[in-house]
């Protein structure tokens, strides 16, 4: 269960930007992660999700979403060595046309993922201060940026 082991209230806003990308925890009575994304693809458009562990597991909303991948990035990532371990059965793809390897599990599965690598990568903190973590067009370079915020206490 992802719950925080100590509830230590965020007590002001932290926010990382990068061009139009940011990442930021917000004071919140609660643990939330939300989330948007944004991709010229129709088939992923414009998807926001937000997901708090009180409403919904994390097994159940969030861990089954696979990454994704698109179809015009995939010999360059091979290329320079990533992605080595991702494969159709693992991981999505979308083209200009839609996705390679359909069905989704779930109609949003993109953002979920994207909600899952921030939960990931904010757990090398050890424990979630209760906030709102907000995220949009965000990576996993800007979480570990927010993630070096709380743990410096630099906020």
């Amino acid at each position: 269960h992802l719950h925080p082991r100590t509830p230590a209230p965020l007590q002001q806003p932290i926010w990382i930007y990068q061009g139009d990308a940011f990442v930021a925890a917000i004071p919140s009575p609660e643990l939330r992660f939300s989330y948007g994304i944004d991709f010229d693809l129709p088939a992923i458009g414009n998807q926001w999700y937000s997901w708090s562990p009180s409403c919904e597991s994390f097994e159940r909303a969030i861990a089954p979403a696979r990454t994704f991948g698109l179809l015009h990035q995939i010999d360059e990532l091979r290329a320079k060595g990533l992605i080595k371990g991702g494969s159709l059965d693992n991981a999505l793809v979308c083209g200009a046309d839609g996705w390679i390897n359909p069905p989704l599990r779930f109609a949003n599965e993109p953002v979920r993922h994207k909600i899952l690598d921030l939960v990931g990568d904010l757990s090398l903190l050890g424990t979630f201060p209760v906030a709102h973590f907000l995220a949009y067009k965000a990576s996993h370079n800007l979480h570990i940026q927010l993630a070096r915020r709380i743990l410096d206490g630099n906020w």
